[in-house]
């Protein structure tokens, strides 16, 4: 159900997820760079310092939970990005030797053992009157890390080449947040940075079987949305590498999102595999007979090491078992969307302990209230339970791109295999979590077996990756015009809350998946629409503060103010590579935009 229309207009434009006007001028013979071979990219990440082989809660052990619960650093992440001045297994000891003494002061002993650093140290300082496409592409440099320049035993990971950070307290390179800033390089002209890129995440799946949430080492135990296909793809879109070279990857990261699918009963889960109920039981019918589709997960039933006070905080007061809390919070975290109440339990369908045979225990909770605070809204989240829309979709498109790939490899069987797969899953995708009456693709509870009420952006994901057909694109793009349709752009759940993944911040790489997808299916007037309020809101944020942000507070009315967002466990974060990259693209889709011409620092400022 792919649609035809979208098929050609995505081979029309040259790529898949950045229009022909958005790449830079392609020389006349593509030069295409081989990949680096997997033997030297080892060989390159092991002349960077090594990390300590534990994660920083497993390493420090007391000493940790003393720094977090003891609140030493305002922000939990501070302390597992800290790096030691001295042997680990030193520190530790001598904590426990020090600890229990008179007068014992933690802060200071921790400013004697490890050095750590602020945002705030990172040392840039913006341009007054720079134009904004001069200001993005003058960042790159100031977001980009040498591996080699990696402290020892610290929580970084070690990388082959040079990689594009997120800034702000994202001091790491991060997975699908790269997507998006690579967009921008491409439309920078950086494509040497764009292809390390590829090869750092090709290396990532090599060392580890999958791509953590970030390079660090209490990041392990997830990943984040897969869009290693699209990257690859982007690459690839820009003539300068094949993908066959990146095949063997490709495939990996598929086969570690469908482990333990094997031998998998209907209506069970395991990990991040669901096998759906037999047709008798499932609302799809038998469209959905005993499909395969995929949930967040994490490895550990813990508190995240970057936010340990917080989920302990949340776990304590939840009445729940804590593990429970812990193992749903952190798949939140590999969604991308943390947090958000799209995740949050609604009236009556917070489900209880991962076991396919437990009765779910009940956790309501109004979805449009607005909660007292993180911790309390939190207390409801059942992450584990829920098969999102855009995870599934992402699956797809990685399944549909290896099957193109395999083809081009010479390797009928697979290109045969992996879009069997790829048309089951949008089968069962079709059956279970589209809703026609309501025009929009809605995520399903697998536990509960139905869909779940909550409008989010996540619906034009299938749109983004080519699953749908024009019909539904239409009825997708009056439903998101209606409901989603902010003046400062497109909202991300019809929701108000405290959690940043919800009204009233707009992300931009929710704008961009809106803007591709829509174009895609001949929606361009909204796909336009979306760029144009989208690039008016970093604008004026831009004119006032010189500076662009994670994510922006959308404007309610015509009359409001653009502002940065708000909401979740941190503060607003400046730098910012997503917003950076989605930004400069869209400006090279959009030449005519009022937004080429605001500089840094304008009053009065020209946008709202």
């Amino acid at each position: 159900m792919g649609g035809r229309r979208a098929t050609d207009r995505r081979a029309a434009r040259g790529g898949r997820g950045l229009t022909v006007s958005a790449l830079p001028a392609a020389p006349a013979v593509p030069v295409r760079r081989p990949a680096v071979a997997p033997g030297l990219r080892n060989e390159q990440a092991a002349a960077c310092q090594a990390p300590d082989v534990l994660s920083p809660a497993d390493r420090y052990a007391e000493l940790f939970i003393a720094v977090q619960r003891g609140r030493i650093f305002p922000d939990s992440k501070t302390f597992v990005d800290c790096s030691p001045r001295g042997d680990p297994v030193d520190i530790l000891a001598a904590y426990r030797r020090e600890c229990a003494r008179p007068h014992f002061d933690l802060r200071a002993f921790v400013d004697t053992h490890f050095v750590w650093r602020q945002p705030s140290q990172e040392g840039y300082v913006s341009v007054p009157g720079q134009p904004l496409c001069a200001h993005i592409d003058a960042l790159w440099p100031v977001l980009t890390r040498q591996p080699l320049g990696h402290p020892p035993r610290s929580s970084l990971l070690r990388l082959p080449l040079p990689y594009v950070v997120p800034g702000g307290r994202f001091r790491e390179l991060y997975y699908w947040d790269s997507y998006f800033t690579m967009l921008g390089l491409a439309a920078s002209g950086q494509t040497e940075r764009l292809h390390d890129m590829v090869g750092n995440f090709a290396y990532l799946i090599d060392t580890y079987g999958h791509v953590p949430n970030g390079t660090r080492t209490y990041y392990l135990g997830r990943s984040q949305p897969p869009l290693f296909a699209c990257m690859v793809e982007l690459a690839e879109a820009l003539g300068h590498v094949d993908a066959t070279d990146y095949l063997s990857q490709l495939r990996a990261e598929h086969a570690w999102w469908m482990r333990g699918s094997e031998g998998l009963a209907p209506g069970q889960a395991a990990q991040r595999v669901v096998r759906l109920p037999d047709a008798d039981e499932s609302p799809g019918g038998a469209s959905s007979k005993g499909a395969l589709l995929n949930r967040y997960w994490d490895e550990r039933d813990t508190p995240r090491e970057e936010a340990w006070l917080e989920d302990v905080t949340t776990a304590e007061a939840s009445g729940r078992p804590q593990a429970e809390v812990f193992r749903h919070l952190r798949a939140a975290a590999e969604s991308g969307w943390d947090f958000s109440t799209r995740w949050l339990g609604e009236p009556d369908e917070c489900a209880g302990p991962d076991d396919p045979e437990a009765a779910p225990a009940r956790h309501p909770v109004s979805p449009t209230a607005v909660p007292p605070s993180a911790s309390s809204s939190l207390q409801r989240i059942c992450t584990t339970d829920i098969v999102p829309v855009d995870l599934n979709a992402f699956l797809y498109r990685l399944e549909t791109c290896i099957a193109r790939v395999s083809a081009q490899a010479g390797d009928d069987a697979a290109a045969r295999d992996f879009s069997a797969r790829a048309q089951a899953r949008q089968r069962a995708m079709q059956a279970l979590m589209w809703n026609a009456e309501r025009g929009a693709f809605f995520d399903h509870d697998w536990r509960l077996r139905r869909q779940r009420r909550g409008l989010t952006a996540a619906t034009l994901v299938p749109l983004f990756v080519g699953l749908t057909d024009a019909p539904q694109a239409e009825a997708i793009a009056a439903t998101v015009r209606q409901r989603l349709l902010a003046p400062g752009g497109l909202s991300t759940t019809e929701c108000v809350s405290d959690q940043q993944w919800d009204q009233p911040n707009g992300w931009a790489v929710l704008q961009w998946m809106a803007v591709r997808g829509l174009d895609d299916y001949g929606q361009e007037a909204l796909a336009a629409d979306i760029a144009q309020r989208w690039l008016a809101t970093v604008a004026a944020v831009y004119e006032r503060e010189g500076k662009l942000v994670e994510k922006y507070a959308l404007r309610r009315t015509a009359q409001d103010r653009s502002a940065g967002g708000s909401g979740g466990e941190y503060p607003l974060q400046d730098g910012f590579g997503w917003t950076n990259g989605v930004t400069r693209a869209l400006l090279a889709a959009h030449p005519q935009h009022s937004a080429h011409g605001c500089v840094g620092h304008t009053n009065p400022p020209l946008h709202r």
